[in-house]
Protein backbone atom coordinates (compact mmCIF):
# COMPACT_ATOMS: atom_id res chain seq x y z
CA UNK A 1 0.00 0.00 0.00
CA UNK A 2 1.38 3.41 -0.91
CA UNK A 3 1.72 6.22 1.63
CA UNK A 4 -0.85 8.19 -0.38
CA UNK A 5 -3.34 5.37 -0.16
CA UNK A 6 -2.76 4.99 3.54
CA UNK A 7 -3.25 8.71 4.05
CA UNK A 8 -6.44 8.72 2.04
CA UNK A 9 -7.68 5.73 3.97
CA UNK A 10 -6.98 7.38 7.31
CA UNK A 11 -8.70 10.57 6.21
CA UNK A 12 -11.73 8.66 5.04
CA UNK A 13 -11.80 6.62 8.21
CA UNK A 14 -11.81 9.77 10.29
CA UNK A 15 -14.55 11.24 8.14
CA UNK A 16 -16.61 8.08 8.38
CA UNK A 17 -16.50 7.43 12.06
CA UNK A 18 -15.03 10.49 13.73
CA UNK A 19 -13.16 8.23 16.14
CA UNK A 20 -10.72 5.33 16.11
CA UNK A 21 -11.94 2.34 14.13
CA UNK A 22 -12.00 -0.84 16.18
CA UNK A 23 -13.16 -4.02 14.50
CA UNK A 24 -16.73 -4.82 15.37
CA UNK A 25 -17.46 -7.25 18.15
CA UNK A 26 -17.42 -10.93 17.35
CA UNK A 27 -21.08 -11.22 18.27
CA UNK A 28 -22.09 -9.09 15.31
CA UNK A 29 -21.63 -9.09 11.54
CA UNK A 30 -20.40 -5.89 9.92
CA UNK A 31 -21.89 -5.02 6.52
CA UNK A 32 -20.78 -1.68 5.06
CA UNK A 33 -22.99 -0.22 2.35
CA UNK A 34 -21.31 2.02 -0.23
CA UNK A 35 -23.99 4.49 -1.27
CA UNK A 36 -24.51 7.82 -3.00
CA UNK A 37 -27.34 9.96 -1.81
CA UNK A 38 -25.82 13.20 -3.08
CA UNK A 39 -24.65 14.48 -6.45
CA UNK A 40 -25.73 13.78 -10.04
CA UNK A 41 -26.08 10.03 -9.47
CA UNK A 42 -28.23 10.33 -6.34
CA UNK A 43 -31.39 10.02 -8.44
CA UNK A 44 -30.51 6.35 -8.94
CA UNK A 45 -28.32 5.66 -5.92
CA UNK A 46 -30.77 6.81 -3.27
CA UNK A 47 -33.41 4.20 -4.15
CA UNK A 48 -30.79 1.45 -4.27
CA UNK A 49 -29.38 2.54 -0.90
CA UNK A 50 -32.83 2.54 0.69
CA UNK A 51 -33.67 -0.94 -0.59
CA UNK A 52 -30.33 -2.37 0.52
CA UNK A 53 -30.56 -0.89 3.99
CA UNK A 54 -34.21 -1.64 4.60
CA UNK A 55 -34.05 -5.36 3.78
CA UNK A 56 -31.10 -5.95 6.11
CA UNK A 57 -32.60 -3.73 8.82
CA UNK A 58 -35.83 -5.71 8.50
CA UNK A 59 -33.85 -8.88 9.28
CA UNK A 60 -32.41 -7.15 12.35
CA UNK A 61 -35.80 -5.96 13.58
CA UNK A 62 -37.83 -9.06 12.74
CA UNK A 63 -35.34 -11.90 13.25
CA UNK A 64 -32.62 -10.40 15.42
CA UNK A 65 -30.25 -10.47 12.45
CA UNK A 66 -29.15 -13.62 10.62
CA UNK A 67 -28.74 -16.86 12.55
CA UNK A 68 -29.25 -14.94 15.77
CA UNK A 69 -26.44 -12.47 15.06
CA UNK A 70 -27.18 -8.78 14.62
CA UNK A 71 -26.02 -7.03 11.48
CA UNK A 72 -24.09 -3.80 11.93
CA UNK A 73 -24.98 -1.62 8.94
CA UNK A 74 -22.96 1.44 8.05
CA UNK A 75 -23.20 3.60 4.95
CA UNK A 76 -20.25 5.31 3.34
CA UNK A 77 -21.07 8.03 0.80
CA UNK A 78 -19.03 7.63 -2.39
CA UNK A 79 -20.84 10.13 -4.61
CA UNK A 80 -20.24 7.50 -7.35
CA UNK A 81 -16.68 8.80 -7.37
CA UNK A 82 -13.93 6.19 -7.73
CA UNK A 83 -11.47 8.02 -5.46
CA UNK A 84 -14.07 8.40 -2.72
CA UNK A 85 -15.10 4.79 -3.16
CA UNK A 86 -11.54 3.58 -2.61
CA UNK A 87 -11.35 5.84 0.43
CA UNK A 88 -14.50 4.21 1.77
CA UNK A 89 -12.95 0.79 1.23
CA UNK A 90 -9.80 1.75 3.11
CA UNK A 91 -11.94 3.18 5.90
CA UNK A 92 -14.04 0.07 6.42
CA UNK A 93 -11.67 -2.81 5.76
CA UNK A 94 -10.20 -2.71 9.26
CA UNK A 95 -13.64 -3.31 10.74
CA UNK A 96 -13.81 -6.86 9.41
CA UNK A 97 -16.50 -6.42 6.76
CA UNK A 98 -17.92 -9.70 5.53
CA UNK A 99 -18.56 -8.28 2.04
CA UNK A 100 -18.22 -5.01 0.14
CA UNK A 101 -20.73 -3.59 -2.37
CA UNK A 102 -18.97 -0.89 -4.45
CA UNK A 103 -22.10 0.07 -6.43
CA UNK A 104 -19.98 1.44 -9.23
CA UNK A 105 -18.03 -0.31 -11.96
CA UNK A 106 -15.36 2.38 -11.63
CA UNK A 107 -14.95 1.63 -7.90
CA UNK A 108 -15.16 -2.13 -8.41
CA UNK A 109 -12.21 -2.32 -10.83
CA UNK A 110 -9.47 -1.08 -8.43
CA UNK A 111 -10.90 -3.21 -5.60
CA UNK A 112 -10.73 -6.48 -7.53
CA UNK A 113 -6.97 -6.97 -7.00
CA UNK A 114 -7.33 -6.12 -3.29
CA UNK A 115 -10.08 -8.58 -2.51
CA UNK A 116 -7.94 -11.71 -2.33
CA UNK A 117 -5.25 -9.87 -0.33
CA UNK A 118 -7.66 -8.42 2.24
CA UNK A 119 -9.92 -11.51 2.26
CA UNK A 120 -13.02 -9.40 1.63
CA UNK A 121 -15.43 -10.64 -1.07
CA UNK A 122 -16.83 -8.11 -3.53
CA UNK A 123 -20.44 -8.19 -4.65
CA UNK A 124 -20.95 -6.22 -7.87
CA UNK A 125 -24.52 -7.25 -8.55
CA UNK A 126 -25.15 -7.22 -12.33
CA UNK A 127 -22.45 -4.61 -12.89
CA UNK A 128 -18.67 -4.36 -12.83
CA UNK A 129 -16.25 -6.48 -14.80
CA UNK A 130 -18.23 -9.04 -16.81
CA UNK A 131 -15.25 -11.42 -16.90
CA UNK A 132 -15.25 -11.64 -13.10
CA UNK A 133 -18.07 -14.16 -13.45
CA UNK A 134 -15.30 -16.77 -13.71
CA UNK A 135 -14.92 -18.01 -10.15
CA UNK A 136 -11.84 -20.06 -10.98
CA UNK A 137 -9.99 -16.85 -11.93
CA UNK A 138 -11.80 -14.34 -9.66
CA UNK A 139 -12.61 -16.34 -6.50
CA UNK A 140 -13.35 -13.20 -4.46
CA UNK A 141 -15.68 -11.39 -6.88
CA UNK A 142 -19.40 -12.10 -7.47
CA UNK A 143 -21.60 -10.37 -10.08
CA UNK A 144 -24.93 -12.26 -10.24
CA UNK A 145 -27.47 -12.70 -11.70
CA UNK A 146 -26.29 -11.59 -15.17
CA UNK A 147 -23.31 -9.71 -16.62
CA UNK A 148 -23.49 -6.59 -18.72
CA UNK A 149 -22.51 -8.75 -21.68
CA UNK A 150 -25.43 -11.07 -20.95
CA UNK A 151 -27.72 -8.05 -20.80
CA UNK A 152 -26.54 -6.60 -24.09
CA UNK A 153 -26.97 -9.96 -25.80
CA UNK A 154 -30.53 -10.18 -24.44
CA UNK A 155 -31.45 -6.79 -25.91
CA UNK A 156 -29.96 -7.69 -29.31
CA UNK A 157 -31.77 -11.04 -29.17
CA UNK A 158 -35.10 -9.37 -28.33
CA UNK A 159 -34.70 -6.82 -31.14
CA UNK A 160 -33.71 -9.60 -33.53
CA UNK A 161 -36.85 -11.56 -32.68
CA UNK A 162 -38.94 -8.45 -33.30
CA UNK A 163 -37.37 -8.21 -36.75
CA UNK A 164 -37.99 -11.89 -37.48
CA UNK A 165 -34.55 -13.27 -36.66
CA UNK A 166 -31.03 -12.11 -35.91
CA UNK A 167 -30.15 -12.28 -39.60
CA UNK A 168 -32.73 -9.58 -40.23
CA UNK A 169 -30.51 -7.15 -38.31
CA UNK A 170 -28.02 -7.22 -41.17
CA UNK A 171 -27.73 -3.73 -42.60
CA UNK A 172 -29.53 -2.13 -39.65
CA UNK A 173 -27.97 0.65 -37.59
CA UNK A 174 -28.00 0.39 -33.79
CA UNK A 175 -27.17 3.48 -31.76
CA UNK A 176 -25.50 3.04 -28.37
CA UNK A 177 -25.76 6.01 -26.01
CA UNK A 178 -23.65 5.46 -22.93
CA UNK A 179 -22.03 7.10 -19.96
CA UNK A 180 -18.45 7.81 -21.00
CA UNK A 181 -16.98 5.88 -18.07
CA UNK A 182 -15.89 2.32 -17.28
CA UNK A 183 -19.51 1.27 -16.68
CA UNK A 184 -20.82 2.66 -19.95
CA UNK A 185 -17.94 1.27 -22.00
CA UNK A 186 -18.07 -2.24 -20.53
CA UNK A 187 -20.36 -3.85 -23.17
CA UNK A 188 -18.89 -2.07 -26.22
CA UNK A 189 -16.37 -4.82 -27.17
CA UNK A 190 -19.19 -7.37 -27.30
CA UNK A 191 -21.48 -4.98 -29.20
CA UNK A 192 -18.81 -4.48 -31.84
CA UNK A 193 -18.19 -8.22 -32.11
CA UNK A 194 -21.92 -8.90 -32.50
CA UNK A 195 -22.13 -6.17 -35.14
CA UNK A 196 -19.33 -7.82 -37.07
CA UNK A 197 -20.82 -11.32 -36.79
CA UNK A 198 -24.44 -10.39 -37.50
CA UNK A 199 -23.83 -7.55 -39.93
CA UNK A 200 -25.37 -4.50 -38.30
CA UNK A 201 -23.75 -1.09 -37.93
CA UNK A 202 -23.01 0.56 -34.56
CA UNK A 203 -23.13 4.29 -33.85
CA UNK A 204 -21.68 5.30 -30.49
CA UNK A 205 -22.92 8.33 -28.56
CA UNK A 206 -20.78 8.80 -25.42
CA UNK A 207 -22.05 11.15 -22.74
CA UNK A 208 -19.49 12.70 -20.37
CA UNK A 209 -20.48 12.80 -16.71
CA UNK A 210 -20.53 16.60 -16.73
CA UNK A 211 -22.89 16.59 -19.73
CA UNK A 212 -25.42 14.05 -18.46
CA UNK A 213 -28.21 16.61 -18.23
CA UNK A 214 -27.41 18.23 -21.56
CA UNK A 215 -27.50 15.58 -24.27
CA UNK A 216 -28.78 17.78 -27.08
CA UNK A 217 -25.67 17.21 -29.20
CA UNK A 218 -25.86 13.39 -28.87
CA UNK A 219 -29.53 13.33 -29.83
CA UNK A 220 -28.94 15.79 -32.66
CA UNK A 221 -26.33 13.34 -33.98
CA UNK A 222 -28.79 10.46 -33.55
CA UNK A 223 -31.40 12.41 -35.49
CA UNK A 224 -28.84 12.86 -38.28
CA UNK A 225 -27.71 9.21 -38.22
CA UNK A 226 -31.26 7.79 -38.02
CA UNK A 227 -30.43 4.58 -36.11
CA UNK A 228 -33.05 1.87 -36.39
CA UNK A 229 -32.75 1.19 -32.66
CA UNK A 230 -31.20 2.95 -29.69
CA UNK A 231 -29.71 1.15 -26.68
CA UNK A 232 -28.83 3.06 -23.50
CA UNK A 233 -26.21 2.26 -20.85
CA UNK A 234 -26.81 5.13 -18.45
CA UNK A 235 -26.99 5.89 -14.76
CA UNK A 236 -27.99 8.75 -12.51
CA UNK A 237 -29.35 11.86 -14.13
CA UNK A 238 -28.24 10.63 -17.56
CA UNK A 239 -31.20 8.27 -17.84
CA UNK A 240 -33.99 10.77 -17.28
CA UNK A 241 -32.30 13.34 -19.51
CA UNK A 242 -31.92 10.76 -22.29
CA UNK A 243 -35.59 9.80 -22.15
CA UNK A 244 -36.57 13.47 -22.22
CA UNK A 245 -34.25 14.24 -25.16
CA UNK A 246 -35.41 11.17 -27.08
CA UNK A 247 -39.01 12.34 -26.77
CA UNK A 248 -38.08 15.92 -27.66
CA UNK A 249 -36.15 14.82 -30.75
CA UNK A 250 -39.02 12.68 -31.94
CA UNK A 251 -37.18 9.38 -31.71
CA UNK A 252 -39.70 6.46 -31.76
CA UNK A 253 -39.79 5.32 -28.13
CA UNK A 254 -40.85 1.79 -29.03
CA UNK A 255 -37.34 1.38 -30.48
CA UNK A 256 -35.50 2.80 -27.46
CA UNK A 257 -34.10 0.12 -25.10
CA UNK A 258 -32.00 0.17 -21.96
CA UNK A 259 -30.11 -2.13 -19.69
CA UNK A 260 -31.69 -2.56 -16.25
CA UNK A 261 -30.98 0.81 -14.61
CA UNK A 262 -33.69 3.42 -15.46
CA UNK A 263 -36.20 4.12 -12.68
CA UNK A 264 -39.84 5.14 -12.80
CA UNK A 265 -38.74 8.76 -12.28
CA UNK A 266 -36.45 8.49 -15.30
CA UNK A 267 -39.32 7.29 -17.48
CA UNK A 268 -41.70 9.91 -16.07
CA UNK A 269 -39.28 12.66 -17.06
CA UNK A 270 -40.27 12.11 -20.69
CA UNK A 271 -43.94 12.79 -19.97
CA UNK A 272 -46.65 11.12 -22.01
CA UNK A 273 -44.25 10.78 -24.94
CA UNK A 274 -42.13 8.26 -23.05
CA UNK A 275 -44.69 5.49 -23.52
CA UNK A 276 -43.08 2.51 -25.21
CA UNK A 277 -39.60 2.97 -23.67
CA UNK A 278 -38.23 -0.44 -22.66
CA UNK A 279 -35.68 -1.86 -20.25
CA UNK A 280 -34.51 -5.23 -18.98
CA UNK A 281 -35.36 -6.44 -15.51
CA UNK A 282 -35.09 -9.71 -13.57
CA UNK A 283 -37.30 -9.15 -10.53
CA UNK A 284 -40.75 -7.91 -9.69
CA UNK A 285 -41.88 -4.34 -9.25
CA UNK A 286 -44.31 -3.67 -6.41
CA UNK A 287 -44.52 -4.38 -2.69
CA UNK A 288 -47.02 -7.23 -2.63
CA UNK A 289 -44.62 -9.76 -1.14
CA UNK A 290 -44.43 -10.85 2.51
CA UNK A 291 -40.80 -9.72 2.82
CA UNK A 292 -41.65 -6.26 1.45
CA UNK A 293 -44.63 -6.05 3.78
CA UNK A 294 -42.33 -6.94 6.67
CA UNK A 295 -40.06 -4.08 5.61
CA UNK A 296 -43.07 -1.80 5.77
CA UNK A 297 -44.07 -3.09 9.23
CA UNK A 298 -40.68 -3.41 10.91
CA UNK A 299 -38.69 -0.63 9.24
CA UNK A 300 -40.78 1.96 7.40
CA UNK A 301 -43.55 2.25 9.97
CA UNK A 302 -41.00 2.48 12.80
CA UNK A 303 -39.26 5.40 11.13
CA UNK A 304 -36.06 3.40 10.59
CA UNK A 305 -35.84 4.04 6.85
CA UNK A 306 -34.90 7.05 4.76
CA UNK A 307 -37.19 5.85 1.95
CA UNK A 308 -40.31 7.74 0.96
CA UNK A 309 -43.29 5.41 1.37
CA UNK A 310 -44.32 5.78 -2.28
CA UNK A 311 -40.91 4.59 -3.46
CA UNK A 312 -41.06 1.24 -1.68
CA UNK A 313 -41.62 -1.38 -4.37
CA UNK A 314 -40.38 0.75 -7.28
CA UNK A 315 -37.85 -0.88 -9.54
CA UNK A 316 -34.60 0.47 -8.07
CA UNK A 317 -35.79 0.11 -4.47
CA UNK A 318 -36.50 -3.55 -5.19
CA UNK A 319 -33.11 -3.80 -6.90
CA UNK A 320 -31.53 -2.76 -3.61
CA UNK A 321 -33.65 -5.39 -1.83
CA UNK A 322 -32.37 -8.03 -4.26
CA UNK A 323 -28.78 -6.93 -3.61
CA UNK A 324 -29.22 -7.38 0.12
CA UNK A 325 -31.04 -10.68 -0.40
CA UNK A 326 -27.77 -11.93 -1.92
CA UNK A 327 -25.75 -10.57 1.01
CA UNK A 328 -28.07 -12.24 3.51
CA UNK A 329 -28.00 -15.56 1.68
CA UNK A 330 -24.20 -15.45 1.49
CA UNK A 331 -24.05 -14.93 5.26
CA UNK A 332 -26.66 -17.62 5.98
CA UNK A 333 -24.84 -20.14 3.81
CA UNK A 334 -21.53 -19.24 5.48
CA UNK A 335 -23.05 -19.91 8.90
CA UNK A 336 -24.37 -23.23 7.64
CA UNK A 337 -21.03 -24.27 6.15
CA UNK A 338 -18.85 -23.26 9.07
CA UNK A 339 -21.13 -23.79 12.05
CA UNK A 340 -20.15 -20.30 13.22
CA UNK A 341 -22.59 -17.48 13.88
CA UNK A 342 -20.27 -14.48 13.60
CA UNK A 343 -18.78 -15.32 10.21
CA UNK A 344 -15.87 -13.61 8.45
CA UNK A 345 -15.24 -12.40 4.92
CA UNK A 346 -13.52 -15.68 4.10
CA UNK A 347 -16.59 -17.57 5.33
CA UNK A 348 -18.99 -15.41 3.34
CA UNK A 349 -16.92 -15.91 0.17
CA UNK A 350 -17.61 -19.62 0.59
CA UNK A 351 -21.23 -18.87 1.39
CA UNK A 352 -21.67 -16.88 -1.81
CA UNK A 353 -20.39 -19.84 -3.82
CA UNK A 354 -23.12 -21.97 -2.26
CA UNK A 355 -26.11 -19.70 -2.85
CA UNK A 356 -29.11 -21.66 -4.05
CA UNK A 357 -32.16 -19.46 -4.36
CA UNK A 358 -34.75 -21.85 -5.72
CA UNK A 359 -38.53 -21.49 -5.61
CA UNK A 360 -38.80 -23.15 -2.20
CA UNK A 361 -36.14 -20.92 -0.66
CA UNK A 362 -37.68 -17.75 -2.15
CA UNK A 363 -41.05 -18.75 -0.69
CA UNK A 364 -39.44 -19.37 2.70
CA UNK A 365 -37.95 -15.88 2.54
CA UNK A 366 -41.28 -14.26 1.70
CA UNK A 367 -40.25 -13.57 -1.87
CA UNK A 368 -42.18 -16.19 -3.83
CA UNK A 369 -42.48 -15.02 -7.43
CA UNK A 370 -40.20 -12.04 -6.81
CA UNK A 371 -37.44 -13.35 -9.06
CA UNK A 372 -36.21 -16.42 -10.89
CA UNK A 373 -33.99 -18.99 -9.24
CA UNK A 374 -30.25 -18.38 -8.86
CA UNK A 375 -27.56 -20.97 -8.23
CA UNK A 376 -23.90 -19.97 -7.84
CA UNK A 377 -20.94 -22.29 -7.68
CA UNK A 378 -17.22 -22.47 -7.29
CA UNK A 379 -16.65 -21.73 -10.98
CA UNK A 380 -19.76 -19.72 -11.79
CA UNK A 381 -20.05 -16.52 -9.74
CA UNK A 382 -22.79 -15.08 -11.90
CA UNK A 383 -25.49 -17.56 -12.88
CA UNK A 384 -26.05 -15.90 -16.28
CA UNK A 385 -29.77 -15.83 -15.60
CA UNK A 386 -32.42 -14.69 -18.01
CA UNK A 387 -34.09 -11.30 -17.75
CA UNK A 388 -37.35 -10.03 -19.20
CA UNK A 389 -38.31 -6.87 -21.04
CA UNK A 390 -40.58 -4.34 -19.38
CA UNK A 391 -42.22 -1.36 -21.05
CA UNK A 392 -43.27 2.03 -19.71
CA UNK A 393 -47.02 2.49 -20.25
CA UNK A 394 -47.06 6.13 -19.18
CA UNK A 395 -47.47 5.50 -15.46
CA UNK A 396 -45.78 2.18 -14.63
CA UNK A 397 -43.56 -0.62 -15.91
CA UNK A 398 -45.39 -3.52 -17.58
CA UNK A 399 -43.74 -6.86 -18.20
CA UNK A 400 -43.99 -7.60 -21.94
CA UNK A 401 -41.84 -10.68 -22.55
CA UNK A 402 -41.06 -14.14 -21.35
CA UNK A 403 -37.58 -14.73 -19.90
CA UNK A 404 -34.90 -13.83 -22.44
CA UNK A 405 -31.89 -16.10 -22.13
CA UNK A 406 -28.49 -14.53 -22.82
CA UNK A 407 -26.79 -15.51 -26.08
CA UNK A 408 -24.43 -17.86 -24.29
CA UNK A 409 -23.02 -19.27 -27.52
CA UNK A 410 -21.78 -15.81 -28.45
CA UNK A 411 -20.95 -14.45 -24.99
CA UNK A 412 -19.19 -17.33 -23.23
CA UNK A 413 -16.12 -17.52 -25.44
CA UNK A 414 -15.70 -13.73 -25.27
CA UNK A 415 -16.04 -13.78 -21.49
CA UNK A 416 -13.60 -16.67 -21.08
CA UNK A 417 -11.08 -14.90 -23.28
CA UNK A 418 -11.45 -11.63 -21.37
CA UNK A 419 -10.98 -13.38 -18.01
CA UNK A 420 -7.79 -15.11 -19.14
CA UNK A 421 -6.56 -11.89 -20.73
CA UNK A 422 -7.13 -10.01 -17.46
CA UNK A 423 -5.07 -12.56 -15.53
CA UNK A 424 -2.24 -12.51 -18.08
CA UNK A 425 -2.06 -8.71 -18.25
CA UNK A 426 -1.96 -8.35 -14.45
CA UNK A 427 1.42 -9.83 -13.72
CA UNK A 428 1.43 -12.09 -10.70
CA UNK A 429 -2.34 -12.61 -10.76
CA UNK A 430 -2.74 -15.43 -8.22
CA UNK A 431 -3.95 -18.83 -9.25
CA UNK A 432 -6.95 -19.94 -7.25
CA UNK A 433 -5.96 -21.76 -4.09
CA UNK A 434 -9.31 -21.50 -2.30
CA UNK A 435 -10.85 -24.93 -1.86
CA UNK A 436 -14.23 -25.54 -3.45
CA UNK A 437 -16.88 -26.81 -1.07
CA UNK A 438 -18.40 -30.07 -2.16
CA UNK A 439 -21.85 -28.52 -2.46
CA UNK A 440 -20.64 -25.94 -4.99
Amino acid sequence: MSFRTMSLGLAAATMLAGTALPAFAQDSIYVPLFTYRTGPFAGSGTFIADGMHDYLEMLNQRDGGIGGVKLVLEECETGYDTKKGVECYEAVKGKNPVIVNPWSTGITLPLIPRASVDKIPILSMAYGLSASARGDIFPWVFNPPATYWDGLSMIIKFIGEKEGGLDKLKGKKIGFIHLDAAFGKEPIPLLQDLAKDIGFEVALYPVAAQDMQNQSSQWLSARRDRPDYMIMWGWGSMNGAAVKEAVRSGYPMDKFYSVWWPSEDDARSGGAGAKGFKELNWHAVGANFPALQDIQKHVIDKGLSKAAKDKVGEVLYNRGVYNSLLIAEGIAQAQKLTGKKAVTGEDVRRGMENIKLDAARLKELGLEGFTDQLVLSCNDHNGHRAAFMQEWDGSKWVKISNPIEPMTDRVKSQLDGAAKDYAEKNAGWPKRTETCDKAS
